[in-house]
């Protein structure tokens, strides 16, 4: 999809051509800056209960009087910030999707000047409005036409608003990859289609990629990672992405992915119900590649590192199970209690790994646990960082992203319920603070870096009549890393 700005005059906007015309309306009143041809239809809809300047409401009105395009649609942006913008958007192209329009022009009235913020909100809700999976569903509708958003803006504004264009659209490509990948069924998305998406990616966008193998692994002395692939027939993956876009002596930010592409739960198997949602166990991963994949794009001042280890855990003769103990990349012994979180055992070894690098932070994403979702719902993604900083850093480029997190403790108590008589450690507490603990596991992983990790377990994917994946937390992990550019 194209995005631009289009500087306008004075009472120009009646006149713009274009298939559709949103009129985002911030405030409770029309304001008096409109011009008079849009603002006698808007008090018309207002007056006649068609429609009322209350967040999330909007009007389409075919053909109207005065108005070049053939479509126009008023759309309440509330108090005018980037999140009521997007909002508006979202409801008014979702609107017009199932028609002909391909060029939209958007236009926010009601504030003094839009912002590089408006421009991504635009920008961004436009591309989720039209996604359509069709990869396994030929049978799918047909997608939307929208190929053009424009911006208008009065003369002198244009700068930032095209500056958040262009950072929503490389957003908006990295959410689509992301997607693209965790909607993948799992016979589809495998650890090595994962390992060729990480190559396409490097030769479209100038990565360096190399994927290491189970004998690789063997060498490096991954026992927990391998463990858990041993079920599977397929081999496991291991992804090393890495983007350079300044000196090589800057240290990296180090990105790590959780990839199971498919989680059965083991020999401690799943219930049947809602089983098939485990092909988004892999969320992570694939948030990792949307997120490299943005960051090249925009071509960002930042040495970034993506780690992706990625395997299936089922349950066969060959499979993990309970008691087992494993040796990690560290050294240290785990003791397995539950099979089902392997999710942990792979990412372990994974942030080992990253230490060879001397980053600058690292962040694991991961789909680790159902007690976070039973804490924080759908809405923000669980934050655990015994970094002061870098926990402000991650949840501020949440909220400027629009893909909120929330930070969750990390108190030494909690590491009691990991104690095991036979291991170092023990893969699982207790039930009580689940994603607490599993955070706390990870963390003694960590020790050498300065680390956070993003349980995404109910933000990555959605169930239910839009079931599909959301390609969070691209937003939030580009934002930051965007910010340690600067």
């Amino acid at each position: 999809m194209d995005f631009k700005t289009q500087t306008l005059g004075a009472g120009a906007l009646a006149a713009l051509a274009g298939d559709a015309l949103l009129v985002a309306v911030a405030g409770k009143t029309v304001p008096e800056s409109l011009e008079p041809a849009l603002a006698a239809l808007l008090h018309g809809v207002i007056d006649d209960g068609e429609f009322a300047l209350e967040t999330g409401k909007f009007v389409v009105l075919h053909r109207p009087r005065g108005v070049k395009a053939a479509r126009l649609v008023f759309a309440a942006a509330g108090d005018g910030s980037a999140r009521a913008l997007r909002r508006a958007t979202a409801a008014a192209i979702a609107a017009l999707k199932s028609g002909g329009t391909r060029r939209l022009v958007v236009a926010l009235v009601g504030v003094a000047a839009p912002d590089d913020t408006h421009g991504e909100a635009v920008a961004t809700a436009a591309a989720e409005a039209v996604y359509l999976y069709r990869h396994t569903k030929p049978s799918a509708p047909v997608p939307s036409r929208l190929s053009s958003v424009v911006f208008a803006v009065a003369k002198g504004q244009a700068a930032p608003v095209d500056a958040g264009l262009r950072r929503g659209a490389a957003i908006a490509s990295g959410v689509e990859l992301a997607r693209e990948c965790a909607n993948r069924p799992g016979n589809h998305c495998t650890p090595s289609f994962l390992a060729q998406e990480a190559r396409r990616l490097g030769r479209s966008h100038g990565l360096k990629v190399e994927v290491l193998g189970r004998p690789e692994l063997e060498k490096l002395g991954m026992g927990s990672f391998l463990a858990v692939a041993k079920g599977s027939d397929e081999p496991p993956r291991f992804i090393v992405a890495r983007y350079q876009g300044a000196a090589a002596r800057t240290a990296p930010v180090v990105l790590v992915g959780k990839g199971i592409t498919f989680d059965s739960g083991g020999i401690s198997i799943k219930p049947a119900a809602e089983m098939d949602e485990m092909k988004f166990d892999m969320g992570g991963a694939a948030s990792v590649l949307g997120t490299l994949k943005a960051v090249a794009a925009l071509k960002a001042r930042v040495n970034l590192i993506g780690l992706i280890p990625s395997c299936e855990n089922l349950p066969s003769a060959r499979a993990l199970k309970p008691g087992d103990v494993v040796t990690s990349l560290s050294g240290r012994t785990i003791e397995v209690l539950n099979t089902d979180a392997e999710g942990r055992l792979i990412l372990c070894d994974a942030l080992t790994y990253a230490e060879r690098f001397a980053p600058a932070a690292v962040v694991d994403i991961a789909t680790l646990t159902g007690a976070c979702v039973i804490a924080l719902g759908h809405h923000r993604s669980g934050l655990f960082s015994a970094d002061e900083t870098l926990a402000t850093e991650l949840l501020s480029a949440g909220e400027a992203a629009g893909d909120p997190a929330w930070r969750m403790p990390l108190d030494d108590e909690y590491d009691e319920a990991l104690k095991s008589s036979f291991a170092d450690v023990a893969n699982v507490g207790p039930r009580a603070g689940g994603a607490i603990t599993a955070a706390k596991f990870l963390q003694r992983f960590s020790a050498k870096l300065r680390w956070a990790h993003l349980d995404i377990a109910g933000t990555a994917w959605k169930s239910g009549a839009a079931k599909g994946a959301t390609g969070r937390p691209v937003p939030l992990l580009t934002h930051f890393v965007l910010a340690q550019a600067k």
